[in-house]
């Protein structure tokens, strides 16, 4: 361990150099020698990952030695720069080396432990979900257990192999470290750096299995809204396809299932995507609320309405691309081979109907309120959309994301009530429009959209804005703090983000 502060000095010199080096590379565009002066790193395996690690880091500037069971035959898969030779060589003279093996292979390296004494090891391996769920303790706690003189780093589980062979441009920068030393945290650190990827402190070895559990997780954050957008597409077409096709063809036996892939799903998307954007502000009306009943903003809300919040992101997000697929469906509908025989039986009726225009002067507004109303939503949930991206959201200050978030999003629900209306018109006061005594589609979509802007301007009366302002501020009922709203009540309201 005496040695470490050296390693990291040499390593913070290499940090200035560029990725790959004119001296490493040859004519046939192989790697060359790496220089003698190169830090020098030790690995122990020779599969995909460890390959790939070799590679970084011989373009990187380091010095790679590789202990292989066999070397001769798997020389050919490295680097000619990287040096391949037995374990109990590669381990002797680098101070920091890779352990890039399976958990169940590193009892074979215990007879290594003397030449191990004092090293850095860096775990990269990853448990099979199965493996998490069965050892309590993770592979990085594991090999320390089995290595107790040896400083154990766990780092670079989370970088794929093409990740490595490509550069950290085409794949996530982000390298999670974690480890009881300080100070081989902070060598592994900067080799991290010097290789082009972004080290992340996450604290003592007793985080790896976290991190480990990290690349076992698929989209955990989407599991919830995705299931929930399902659900209500499946909902809403069924609901379409009773309506729309299985009407027609039992009560006058017209065939319209022609309309399954592009008409009724055209209908189903926009009432997901106007059902999703209301229950992206529902669970804070419900929030608000609670604590209107509760008198105080320090006691937890319900679990499912905690779990509600913190998915509103990805309901929202959902929204936006149901409302741009029906975007998209709506402009292909003119394509189709159904709206141009529809066209035609129009222009035949009205010849034989002797009628020279079938002009509706209601109807024609309507349309265009209505596709004018559509634009503007598509257009607010696009910013919406763009604010939620990590680049742009942290680009901007507290008021503004609130703003944006908050304000313009109620705009967005505003603006699709008022579209959907507008597509309704009267059609929900018509007896014709109740198939199977079914009210139109539209009108079930309202329900929620209309509860919460109802709501919301609740909210905005002065005895429920003052009280809940009150409350948001660390106002308690019957706790014994009194609290008095400053006298520019409006400025209050938007400096508070408690």
């Amino acid at each position: 361990m005496s040695q470490q502060p050296a390693v990291a000095t040499q390593m913070s010199g290499e940090m200035d150099k560029p990725l790959i080096s004119r001296r490493l590379v040859d004519s046939d565009g192989s790697l060359a020698e790496t220089p003698s002066e190169a830090p020098k790193v030790g690995i122990l395996g020779s599969g995909d990952f460890a390959r790939s690690l070799v590679t970084r880091l011989v373009g990187s500037g380091f010095s790679v030695v590789v202990g292989s069971r066999n070397p001769k035959r798997t020389a050919g898969l490295f680097p000619s720069a990287a040096q391949v030779t037995f374990q109990a060589e590669a381990v002797d003279s680098p101070d920091v080396i890779f352990v890039a093996m399976f958990r169940e292979h590193y009892s074979s390296l215990c007879g290594l432990s003397d030449q191990l004494a004092g090293k850095i090891l860096v775990d990269v391996s990853n448990p099979t979900e199965q493996e998490h769920l069965r050892h309590r303790e993770s592979n990085a706690e594991y090999l320390a257990s089995l290595f107790p003189a040896c400083t154990v780093v766990k780092a670079f589980n989370v970088i794929s192999a093409w990740t490595l062979q490509s550069g950290p441009r085409d794949g996530n920068r982000q390298v999670p470290i974690c480890s009881d030393h300080p100070d081989a945290k902070r060598a592994v650190s900067e080799m991290v750096q010097a290789m082009g990827f972004m080290p992340v402190d996450m604290g003592s070895l007793v985080s790896a299995r976290e991190v480990e559990a990290m690349p076992l997780r698929l989209l955990p954050g989407w599991k919830v809204p995705a299931l929930l957008a399902l659900g209500l597409f499946i909902f809403f077409y069924v609901y379409n396809f009773v309506r729309d096709v299985l009407q027609p063809y039992v009560r006058d036996g017209k065939s319209k299932f022609y309309k399954l892939p592009v008409s009724v799903v055209n209908t189903t998307l926009p009432c997901v995507a106007y059902v999703l954007l209301s229950l992206v502000y529902l669970p804070g009306v419900l929030a608000a609320a609670l604590q209107l009943r509760r008198g105080t903003k320090y006691r937890r809300f319900p679990d499912w309405l905690d779990h509600w919040l913190q998915h509103r992101k990805q309901i929202g997000l959902l929204s936006f691309f149901c409302a741009a697929l029906h975007a998209l469906y709506s402009f292909c509908l003119p394509l189709s081979r159904v709206n141009r025989y529809e066209v035609v039986n129009l222009a035949l009726k009205q010849v034989l109907a002797n009628k020279s225009h079938l002009w509706i002067e209601e109807e024609v507004w309507r349309m265009e309120i209505y596709l004018s109303l559509g634009v503007l939503a598509l257009g607010t949930l696009s910013l919406l959309a763009v604010t939620s991206l990590p680049s742009i959201a942290n680009s901007l200050n507290w008021r503004e994301f609130s703003f944006v978030q908050s304000t313009l999003g109620f705009v967005a629900l505003v603006l699709s009530t008022l579209h959907t209306l507008t597509y309704g018109w009267t059609r929900a006061f018509e007896d014709s429009h109740y198939k199977f005594y079914l009210p139109p589609t539209f009108t079930l979509t309202l329900l929620v959209p209309c509860v919460v802007i109802l709501a919301k301007g609740l909210f905005l009366l002065p005895c429920f804005s003052r009280r809940l302002s009150k409350i948001r501020r660390g106002w308690e009922k019957d706790g014994g703090v009194k609290f008095t709203l400053p006298m520019d009540h409006a400025l209050a309201q938007k400096t508070s983000h408690v």
